[in-house]
């Protein structure tokens, strides 16, 4: 730790910093300059071409954009159609799509099998990985915990810096291999020497599942439920991919268009997933109902839960940012079809744990939420709920821990990173490079003892 004098010399250099480098935001209408890369309607600037994923949050009706219910497409498949059959026992899907995010087909059952056998071969870390570098310097950060490990991964690699489509692909299916490892590890490692819990490294079953080699791994008796597994594995599914323009996968590509290593690239995308605006934002639902059932005294009573939800827009409950977590998204609209797909499974889920009165409230605020923010907000565009709703829940109730619910979202959309990665360094030779406009003003050099 720093000492106190050093503190407050940094916390006076801050102040220089928000002095100087605020920009006064009249400026970025006159000069046209979108902020975040998106218009008033939350429409992305269009930055790239891409053939692994489609998003549609409107149609054209008589020549005008018209909103609709969002619809979600992997390489043309709509994902409602992808995802049927997930309430069937022994239907895991996630390898199986992300064979179709990576070679842009649906795979046979002989195809499947040796897609999963190839996933399995690789399910395994440098030998004692797990004790010299997982279990070193432990961190309730997953997230950096995970970089920290795909950054080391790199060291015992002799073709980290080959940029050949084989190697790329060797090295992305390694890492969706390997990710549920890293994070589960990196978590039992920090529950055990920050939290004084104990210890279980458990190895992955060859002949399971990447959603059933989550649980295994995760639990001290190993076990799972049929359903368990098949809602973990449909949350997988709805969080590998989700366009070019989501900030982790623009990062990736942004990354990768320099040149530089797929561990690198991955590293950069984990980064960017963290951040509570993008991958953190289910814990932050989480952390929001449980606020509000501290703070509510009847849970049931819509107008109290309708008065916490203005509370939340006003600045004056919970974290004071004035967001319903979970409700909105930058592209969809009306609906976002994968919160529509989760709904029905978090039930099933909920009923089998005897926690329908949990859902029924999360399902009241989801009802609420966009009504609420309608009638104290002017908004471009209609705000439902996103799947980041339902996926904390969904967590919660697997006795998945907080500090992996974004890793969680990481093991999912490292197949859509890789499929996007591969993409890029096939078609574009070009590094990105967006401009931006100075509106510094030129200044005369002055003296040291002038100044």
């Amino acid at each position: 730790m720093l000492a106190n004098n050093l503190i407050e010399k940094i916390e006076v250099l801050s102040e220089q910093c928000v002095k100087v480098g605020a920009i006064d935001s009249t400026l970025f209408g006159t000069y046209d300059v979108k902020k975040g890369l998106r218009d008033k309607s939350g429409t992305g600037v269009l930055a790239g071409l891409t053939k692994i994923s489609t998003i549609e949050s409107f149609d054209m009706i008589d020549e005008k954009k018209t909103p609709c219910d969002g619809r979600l497409y992997y390489r043309g498949y709509n994902i409602l159609d992808l995802v049927k059959g997930h309430g069937q026992q022994d239907n895991l899907r996630f390898e199986e799509i992300t064979y179709l995010l990576l070679f842009g087909e649906l795979p046979n059952r002989e195809q499947l099998q040796e897609f999963k056998e190839l996933l399995s071969a690789m399910r395994q870390l440098p030998t004692n990985f797990v004790r010299d570098v997982i279990m070193k310097a432990p961190s309730k950060d997953m997230m950096n915990s995970l970089s920290k490990s795909v950054l080391t991964l790199a060291s015992y690699d002799n073709e980290v810096s080959d940029l050949s489509i084989p190697n790329v692909l060797r090295q992305c299916l390694m890492l969706i291999s390997e990710f549920p490892m890293l994070a589960v590890y990196g978590y039992h490692a920090y529950n055990h020497y920050e939290k004084d819990g104990s210890m279980y490294i458990h190895r992955p079953d060859p002949n399971l599942s990447t959603a059933e080699n989550l649980l295994r791994m995760l639990r001290p008796d190993m076990q799972y439920s049929p359903l368990e597994a098949r809602v973990l594995d449909l949350a997988l599914v709805l969080h590998m991919e989700h366009g070019g323009g989501n900030n982790s996968t623009f990062t990736t590509h942004v990354v990768s268009s320099s040149g530089t290593d797929t561990y690198a690239a991955m590293a950069a995308a984990l980064s960017s997933l963290k951040g509570p605006k993008h991958g953190g934002a289910n814990i932050k639902v989480v952390e929001m109902m449980e606020d509000l059932k501290k703070n509510v005294k009847d849970t049931k009573d819509e107008d109290e839960v309708r008065a916490y939800l203005q509370k939340l827009l006003h600045r004056e409950a919970f974290d004071r940012k004035g967001l319903i977590y979970g409700m909105g998204h930058a592209v969809y609209s009306l609906s976002d079809p994968r919160a529509q797909v989760f709904k029905g499974f978090v039930e099933d889920l909920a009923t089998e744990k005897g926690l329908h009165e949990e859902y029924d409230l999360y399902s009241m605020v989801e009802r609420m939420g966009p009504q609420v923010i309608a009638g104290e907000r002017a908004i471009f565009k209609g705000v439902s709920a996103n799947v980041d709703f339902y996926s904390g829940f969904v967590y919660s109730m697997l006795g998945i821990p907080l500090e992996l619910f974004t890793p969680i979202f990481a093991i999912a959309r490292i197949a859509g990173w890789s499929a996007h990665r591969i993409e890029e360094l096939i078609n574009v030779d070009k590094i990105i490079r967006p401009a931006y406009m100075s509106i510094s003003e030129k200044r005369d050099y002055v003296e040291m003892s002038l100044r």
